[in-house]
């Protein structure tokens, strides 16, 4: 299946535990944010590069993200079962079945504003060289991380506690990476971790480019109840509203006299008649305390 557009992969089979029980019955890249699943978020910002083929991996309650995925336009979501297939295992599928054109991998519980373009155009610009690297990774600056290690020459030395050099400039990998198509074709069938693959990448005299021109984007993983309501704050703002607004899923009917402040209400959410809500994320089965913008 030859073709010359980008390929975008959104991960997207996660289990959702640290958002349970509102993941119980939706997949964490189906949660709404304000007004737009991560998915379609991604997705969104993914399509701003130009040309591209989107594709998801899905595990959990996998026949939500396949109607999500038609819904949106994706080219294939594509289902892991009985077991998730890691980070490389889903790569190694898509190259498998014949696309081309190099991929671009996200995250599908990362809320960013990262410069997609820009950041393939380095990687392809990088790749392009004399024995240039074939694997991107864009990284943040995220000190509660931070176990990448970058060396001088810009490329990946080695990850804190699993592999490689202790020396080099610290970073947080942001789960936005880049891969040719000759890196793919190097990803075994039943390979899981995608580190392991660049650790063979780097003993190969391979190792990859690490992108850190957009260290202070915002990056905001949300697996967390803390996450999620930061997430909702990021995505207020970009839509130009006040970060402090409340958030009603539609369908939510409120009591009289309600009064909501900087919370989210997701449906099934036990709320009384003349409440005040702050700072909180409600739903069937849970009432979550965060802290204040």
């Amino acid at each position: 299946m030859e073709n010359c557009s980008l390929n975008v992969l959104i991960l997207a089979a996660g289990l959702g535990t640290r958002l349970r029980p509102l993941t119980n019955d939706v997949p964490k890249p189906l949660v709404p944010v304000v007004d737009a699943s991560i998915l379609d978020l991604q997705a969104r910002k993914a399509r701003a590069i130009g040309d591209v083929r989107l594709h998801a991996n899905a595990h959990y309650l996998a026949e939500q993200v396949v109607a999500a995925g038609e819904t949106l336009g994706f080219e294939k979501v594509w289902v892991e079962q009985p077991e998730i297939l890691g980070t490389a295992g889903p790569l190694h599928r898509i190259y498998a079945a014949g696309y081309r054109g190099g991929l671009l991998v996200m995250n599908g519980d990362a809320y960013c504003s990262f410069d997609l373009k820009a950041f393939v155009r380095n990687a392809q610009a990088q790749a392009a060289r004399p024995d240039g690297p074939q694997v991107a990774l864009l990284a943040v600056d995220f000190p509660q991380v931070n176990t990448f290690r970058v060396g001088a020459d810009g490329r990946l030395a080695g990850i804190a506690g699993r592999f490689g050099a202790t020396e080099g400039t610290p970073a947080t990998f942001s789960g936005v990476s880049w891969y040719s198509d000759a890196a793919l074709s190097r990803i075994r069938e039943g390979e899981f971790d995608i580190r392991e693959f660049w650790k063979q990448e780097i003993a190969a005299g391979r190792a990859p480019f690490v992108d850190m021109s957009q260290l202070n984007a915002t990056w905001i993983d949300m697996g967390s109840p803390e996450g999620l309501m930061h997430a909702v704050e990021a995505r207020l703002e970009e839509l130009g509203r006040d970060p402090n607004e409340a958030v009603v899923v539609p369908g939510v009917e409120l009591p009289a006299g309600v009064h909501i402040r900087h919370s989210v209400i997701y449906a099934g959410a036990q709320i009384q008649p003349g409440e005040t809500i702050e700072n909180e994320i409600r739903g069937k089965g849970f009432n979550w305390k965060v802290s204040g913008h």
